[in-house]
């Protein structure tokens, strides 16, 4: 067990089944990986991915509750995307991520089962004072761009609250900032900027061309490497520590790195030495939205997140032995 979690605030007992949609992406996985090596007698995990059923289907959701009768969910699943796919499929990321959220709170409602889910700090909103924190969710719409995927993930934060008032549900959510590690979807068109940069870095390194990224570099952004974020998501539901209440889990502010940081930080770790040529034609997207871990710091002051070019370092190194294998 390593100290972040021999400094975790002791969780209840009791016998627990947990039910992770999703189970098989990046935050799956890491997940996978964390409760592995922190094995517990009273906790069976389940994994879910895609190929187990269509969380869209209210009948294919039911029966994968009744099938594995969890006490807990980690709800994961999304239909996810980088800025150019969200541009792109904006109903899409829409009615597919209500659907899932839709049916999975129903069947925790009517299994009793306690329910964590994922969200985003895409649901903050754009015109806002910095940095952003758990009760500034609703004070306006969010940027543009994902609007579609941004507004089905903050109606998750109204249901908690709607489903603890009518049927005494046990809800809450967690709010990432940007995730990055081992098992990402590293494809260029629809990935997000981490993996992207990591397959276009691979790619121009054994061709000997540019490192071509797109956009100017400038934008800001706070990234939380895989098994970071999964340690902190099963303490949350191992333990509730935020009651229904969302909380941020994310770098501090300190951490913030722009765009051109991420590229430069690939290139070193790829140990590519061409070219890092930024396209400033192509959009940024949303500058920055900073993020406050004040409410974590103080719920969960021993934690300890892996330095971001460690994390980095470990990605592209996973990405460069599983390539022929990996999403892409």
């Amino acid at each position: 067990m390593s100290g972040a979690e021999a400094d975790a605030p002791a969780a209840p007992g009791g016998p627990k089944v947990v039910l992770v949609t999703g189970g098989t992406g990046l935050v799956g996985y890491g997940v996978r990986a964390m409760t592995e090596a922190d094995a517990r007698e009273d906790e069976t995990w389940v994994f879910l991915g895609s190929k187990d059923g269509d969380l869209r289907d209210p009948a294919a959701t039911r029966a994968l509750f009744e099938a594995h009768k969890p006490t807990h969910c980690l709800h994961l699943a999304a239909f996810v995307g980088g800025l150019f796919r969200n541009l792109k499929f904006k109903v899409d990321f829409y009615r597919d991520n209500t659907l899932m959220n839709d049916n999975v709170m129903e069947c925790c409602r009517e299994h009793k089962v306690k329910l964590v889910s994922c969200l985003s700090t895409c649901i903050f909103p754009d015109k806002t004072t910095y940095p952003i924190d758990e009760t500034m969710i609703h004070n306006g719409a969010p940027h543009a761009s994902n609007e579609g995927y941004a507004m089905a993930k903050r109606m998750i934060d109204v249901m908690n609250r709607c489903y603890r008032d009518q049927h005494g549900c046990e809800f809450t959510s967690v709010i990432p900032t940007n995730i990055y590690g081992p098992n990402d979807n590293y494809s260029i068109e629809d990935g997000h900027v981490i993996p992207g940069l990591i397959h276009k870095c691979y790619l121009a390194k054994q061709r000997g061309e540019d490192f071509p990224i797109w956009g100017s570099g400038t934008p800001m952004r706070q990234f939380i490497y895989s098994d970071d974020l999964a340690r902190l998501m099963i303490w949350v539901l191992r333990g509730f520590p935020c009651g229904i209440d969302p909380i941020i889990l994310s770098v501090g502010e300190e951490d913030e790195v722009s765009i051109k940081d991420v590229a430069l930080a690939i290139a070193k770790a790829m140990a590519f030495e061409g070219k890092v040529a930024f396209d400033a034609t192509k959009p940024d997207g949303q500058f920055k939205k900073t993020a406050s871990n004040a409410k974590l710091r103080a719920l969960y002051p021993g934690f300890r997140f892996t330095p971001f070019e460690e994390g980095i370092q470990k990605a592209c190194d996973w990405f460069v032995a599983n390539y022929e294998t990996c999403r892409k």
